[in-house]
């Protein structure tokens, strides 16, 4: 007797997940297959053996559960046809992933799963960066994968040069290609533990440590956020909606765009926003200002059954889908910043105006008058480090006291 299914494994990952198995049973003897995914208990429906719609990316493993099914039990049809005696085990050999211990299967392994996860700008920027890294291959090596023994801490300092010769990039940028090689090869580690000892990244190894250089956070002034405010556009017009998106943004203590473009009629009740960030998925609430609700009000005319307040994720059919709705809350965000360089032009903004300035403008502004503890409410973070960190970017009294010393005479 055989039985082949898909169930959730009952030990939590380190995200508190639940991972996803397909479990071979015969003759009494159970083996499991790792699906690579890993949900909540209460987004599992164990009869269907499906992901319930509480899941963002339901539709999408679903889908994959099912074409993970379907291989398991042709493979257990095709056994049994060929040897009547088969095992679970046998099963499980020839369904396991043949990816290989070469870079690029292993690069279309950890892609697929960010596309799995609905992971959409991760994934945009990560197949980028693996593409840029198989042209070094290529150039160097006139080969576009490579073994991962042959990834060495010399070869990674060669592709920085590389890199630096042929792009020019930001030290950021830098550390940005090399942390996906990093993460292919973590993946890769975890399929085939005898590869940690090529591992070239860390002190533990002797291998290269990666840091992001700090980056310098830079907010518009009272001033600057009065002349825009101010300015006289045409009402319902493409630049006064970005107008509007970045003011209700810094009007909620900078408000991510994705959860500015998410933001529901039901989360605003009793002239209070509640809703959970959707980077941490952290809870929160915030009063909503008069200056907020007067724009929040240009859009109820509009309101229509995806309960949604701004239009512009309407045209995503299925607001689950996380991978889709991350795909356009990128093509919105791009064409916002481009109406946002043009509203700072006429408002007489000299800064690089854009929807992520809005959480660095309430940080300037806010800067030491309110209470550190406050302040990492309003920005979710989960550690009162985070916002002391992020804070110190906007906080400058006491070094411009300590120059005023020193230079004023």
């Amino acid at each position: 007797m055989s039985s082949v299914k898909v169930v959730l494994r009952q030990k939590q990952n380190k995200d508190g997940l639940f991972p996803l198995a397909v479990r071979i049973t015969k003759d009494r003897k159970t083996t499991y297959i790792y699906l690579g995914q890993a949900i909540a208990e209460s987004q599992w429906d164990e009869t269907a053996q499906r992901v319930k719609k509480s899941h963002p990316n339901s539709a999408r493993l679903n889908n994959f559960i099912l074409k993970k099914l379907a291989e398991a039990n042709d493979t257990l049809l095709e056994l049994q046809t060929q040897k009547e005696d088969v095992s679970s085990r046998a099963v499980k050999q020839s369904l396991k992933p043949k990816v290989g211990i070469t870079f690029v299967p292993q690069a279309e392994h950890y892609l697929a799963n960010l596309k799995l996860q609905g992971k959409y700008v991760q994934f945009n920027s990560e197949q980028s960066r693996i593409k840029r890294f198989q042209e070094f291959l290529k150039t160097r090596l006139k080969n576009v994968d490579i073994a991962f023994s042959d990834i060495t801490v010399s070869l990674l300092e060669n592709y920085r040069a590389w890199l630096v010769g042929t792009r020019n990039p930001s030290e950021r940028t830098i550390i940005n290609h090399l942390m996906s090689i990093r993460a292919v090869f973590s993946q890769a580690i975890k399929e085939h533990p005898a590869l940690e000892k090529y591992y070239p990244f860390g002190k533990k190894n002797k291998g290269i440590s990666l840091k992001f250089p700090e980056s310098l956070k830079v907010g518009l002034t009272v001033d600057e956020v009065k002349r825009i405010e101010a300015l006289d556009l045409k009402p319902g017009s493409p630049i006064d909606h970005a107008r509007n998106l970045w003011l209700i943004s810094f009007y909620f203590a900078g408000m991510r765009t994705s959860d500015v473009l998410l933001l529901r009629w039901s989360e605003l009740q009793n002239d209070r926003l509640h809703y959970s960030m959707g980077k941490n998925n952290k809870p929160g609430t915030i009063k909503i200002s008069d200056k907020a609700a007067a724009i929040l009000a240009q859009y109820k005319p509009q309101a229509d059954k995806s309960g949604l307040v701004f239009p512009d994720l309407r045209v995503v059919k299925d607001l689950n889908n996380q991978f889709e709705v991350e795909r356009r809350t990128a093509f919105v965000d791009k064409t916002l910043n481009e109406y946002l360089k043009k509203i700072a032009v006429l408002a007489g903004v000299d800064k690089n105006l854009s929807m992520h300035i809005a959480r660095h403008t309430f940080g300037n502004i806010a800067g030491d008058k309110i209470p550190v503890q406050m302040l990492q409410k309003l920005y979710r973070h989960s550690s009162i480090l985070t916002t002391i960190g992020y804070q110190a970017n906007f906080v400058h009294q006491e070094s411009d006291d300590a120059v005023d010393a020193v230079t004023d005479f």
